[in-house]
This record gives C-alpha cells, structure tokens and sequence, in this order.
C-alpha cells in the first residue's frame, strides 16, 4: 500500500476510531493473557451494549436531518423517566398479575414505553421548533438545553407529587427518591428474557430479549428512513435548498427528526433502567448526551452521516473500553483505577475531533 492510499484510508476511517479500535484489542488481549475473567467481562460488555444501544439511536434522526448529533437527548431521557415513575406510580405489574399472572412486568414496561412516546413526541414538536430558530448553532444550543433540562428536571422530581411509597423520600416525604429499586415493576425484564450462555455457566452470557429489542427497534428505524417521509427527512439533510425546491417542508422535517429522536430517547432510558435495575432521576443523566454522541462517533458516524451500523458498532467498542479497564488497569498498575479517566480522553476526545472535521455550521438556510 503506498503512503498516499493509507493515508486516504487512515481519512477514511478516522484517526480516533483506529486508535480506539486498537487499544479496544489491546486492552482484551492483554486481559487474556494475564488470566482476568474474559467471557465475564465479555457479558458485562453484551448487557451495557444493549442497554446504550437505543438511547445512542437516537443520534441518527437528528444527523440525517442535518442537525447533527442530538446533545439535547436528555429531553428525552426526561420523558421516559416519567413514563418509568407513572407506571411505577399506578402499579401496573401488580394490577395485570392480578388479572394475567406473569404479564404484569410486561405490560408495566409497555405502560411505561407508551407514555413516554406520547410525551417525548409533544417535547420534542417543541424541541424542533426552537431548533428551528437558531439554524447554525444547533449543537451548541441542544448543549444548553441538554443541560437545562436536567437542572429543571430536578425541581420537578423534588415537589413532583407521587405516593408510591417506592418513589417518595421515607419518612412521609414527598417528590421522588435519587434512586428507586425496578424490583417490583419492569426490573431487568429484557436482560433475563430468553437469556442464554454460550460455553456453559462461565461462558458468555447473551441477554437475548434485550438483543432482540434492540434490533427491532433498530429495525423500525431503518423501515422509516425508506419510507416517503424519511427520505425526505434526509433530503433535507443532504441538501435543504435542493429539498425546499422539491416542494419539501424542511423545516416540517427537521422537526418530525427532532422529534423522532426524543421518542428513541424516551424508549432508550426505559430499556437502560430496566437493565440497570434502579432509576435514577436528578443528574443521574447529566452525561447520557456526551456518551452517545461520543458512541455513534466512534462507530464510524460523522457529524452529517449516520447509520445502523454505526450505532451498533460505536455502543459495543465505548462500553467494552469503559468495562475491560478498569480490571486490567488494576491487574497492570495495582491500587489505580484509569477508567473514568479513559472514559473523559475517549468521550471527549472524539467529539472534539468530529466538530473539528466538521465542515462549518449548518447549510440549512
């Protein structure tokens, strides 16, 4: 290969990308070859994957409608977090148990799914919308409003007026707890359904309900960017002034994308806290934004470029670096622990480069 066609290729894949790959293989082999629990941390990786794997979908709406990655995804995270507390609030796994023995975590996961469609649609219409007035600055302000809406959220947890008394503060308090146990309701539904293990017990755990999830949903949004309708989404994208002339309402599209990844979102953080087994409300998801962009990034998407593909390989490398770490680093440098530090190199890092390569603002004018 000569130097220029390599260079085209390092161009290509991305400097970052490569060296996260690499030190990706790196980091497992050397876990290997110093006799640390591999086909465990393997499973740990398959788990979190999953558990991403929606919430980093969400950037794909927002990239292919030319607004670039969705910092802001935390309106989202909101909204399925409202879903999670409603259907924990009205106890719906007791209720359907009641009637349909076995069905009520089921049917308290979808409460909870429904929900937050429904809110995460009405938030992200509006979402959209603001987006629409600043055309340019679209990541810096989704950042902001990330941000803020965390902050805001966190007013409205503390005086939010619950009764279950898994949500509330003990004591007779009121307004929800920092963490509420998912043992009651929806906890680790999708990770233990159908699950299996591939080389015995000590094998490598497959969450195969979990890895089901996500490849449908994965699936629905691969369906709705080749109907009318996503088409135009991403023609709007591509080029918005060739869009307008189509007779496309681009901003229409650029909402019903915004719009679309807050739903994801939503969907996303019910499929993580079932996972997690805990909710988590207040700043629990302060980050979420910055990991699922720096995720699809590392998958191989861009800043205006993103696809399945992207998706599935930047959530499985981003947790298999942040799972495989910390163990390795302890076995190498004892008494040390680098992996938040990696976390921040890797996460930021990434995006840093990818806003660097990006070509200007955005053209949607």
């Amino acid at each position: 290969m000569t130097k220029e066609k390599f260079k085209k290729a390092i161009d290509v894949i991305g400097l970052p990308r490569l060296i996260v790959f690499c030190f990706f293989i790196a980091i497992v082999l050397t876990a290997y070859f110093n006799d640390i629990d591999v086909p465990s941390y393997f499973s740990s990786t398959i788990k979190y994957w999953g558990m991403w794997a929606v919430l980093v979908l969400a950037m794909i709406p927002t990239i292919k409608c030319g607004i670039g990655p969705n910092f802001g995804v935390s309106l989202g995270i909101v909204c399925g977090l409202l879903g999670t507390l409603l259907a924990i609030e009205f106890h719906i796994t007791d209720v359907v148990n009641g009637m349909l023995p076995g069905f009520g975590p089921w049917a308290s996961m979808g409460f909870a799914i429904i929900i937050s469609i429904a809110t995460a649609w009405l938030v992200g219409v509006g979402y959209g919308r603001v987006l629409n007035m600043v055309k340019g600055s679209e990541m810096t302000v989704t950042t902001y409003i990330g941000y803020s809406i965390i902050y805001l959220s966190c007013i409205l947890w503390f005086r939010a007026p619950f009764g279950a008394p898994e949500i509330t503060w003990p004591l007779g308090g009121k307004g929800v707890r920092n963490m509420i146990a998912m043992d009651g309701s929806f906890g680790y539904l999708l990770n233990d359904a159908w699950g299996f293990y591939i080389g015995g017990e000590k094998g490598i755990f497959i969450p195969t309900g979990l890895v089901l999830f996500v490849l449908g949903m994965c699936a629905i949004v691969h369906l709705y960017f080749k109907s009318k309708t996503g088409l135009a989404i991403q023609a709007v994208g591509a080029n918005p002034n060739f869009a307008k002339a189509s007779g496309i309402d681009a901003d229409k599209m650029r909402i019903k994308g915004v719009a679309m990844s807050t739903i994801l979102a939503a969907i996303g953080i019910v499929v993580y806290t079932q996972g997690f087994g805990n909710l988590q409300a207040y700043t629990a998801p302060l980050q979420m934004g910055f990991i699922c962009v720096a995720s699809i990034l590392i998958g191989g998407a861009t800043t205006t470029k993103a696809s399945i593909i992207h998706v599935i390989i930047g959530a499985f490398l981003y947790q298999g670096l942040i799972i495989f770490t910390p163990p390795v680093s302890n076995k190498l440098l004892a008494g040390t622990d680098i992996s938040d530090t990696m976390r921040q190199i890797i996460q930021n890092g990434v995006i840093l480069y990818a806003l660097a390569k990006a070509k200007g603002g955005s053209s949607n004018e």
